[in-house]
């Protein structure tokens, strides 16, 4: 039996647990860089089939270009933090670092400037929120094998 305490240096292996929080991580911040291209190559199309209304896409065509900067890290940081953790790389914990301050900034961003919410879709108010629960997750767990000697 594997004790998935054991550092892999010492022989202890990859827990189990690092191929599930790998994969869903990798799912998960796939499905955000999707999000992602398609708003930026397909723009009012998608957003439409997204269900947004004239108001929210309004609100995402008048975003300042800087917001694009954490919206990239935040995007990006994490898919190639779910990859790094994968091929179990040290350097997931700076990517999930990285991910987790652009979604704490389009967070805070969102908070100052909130989003005008198309009815049936009130619910997307509490998605930053989720983001950097997530984010903030993944950078923990990334850490923790990290110091457990996982991650090389």
């Amino acid at each position: 039996m594997t004790d998935d305490t054991t550092p892999a240096a010492s022989g202890g292996g990859t827990p189990w647990h690092l191929w599930v929080v790998g994969i869903l991580s990798l799912l998960w911040n796939s499905f955000g860089a999707y999000d992602f291209i398609m708003t930026n190559t397909q723009g009012e199309a998608y957003m439409r089939s997204a269900g947004m209304d004239d108001a929210m896409m309004a609100y995402f065509n008048a975003m300042p270009m800087w917001m694009y900067a954490p919206w990239i890290a935040g995007v990006w940081g994490a898919v190639l933090g779910s990859l790094a953790l994968l091929l179990r790389k040290r350097w997931a914990v700076y990517l999930f670092a990285v991910s987790l301050v652009g979604a704490a900034v389009s967070l805070v961003y969102g908070l100052l400037n909130p989003m005008p919410m198309a009815e049936g879709m009130e619910m997307m108010k509490y998605m930053p929120w989720v983001i950097v629960a997530i984010a903030a997750f993944l950078w923990w767990y990334a850490g923790r094998m990290a110091a457990r000697g996982v991650l090389r």
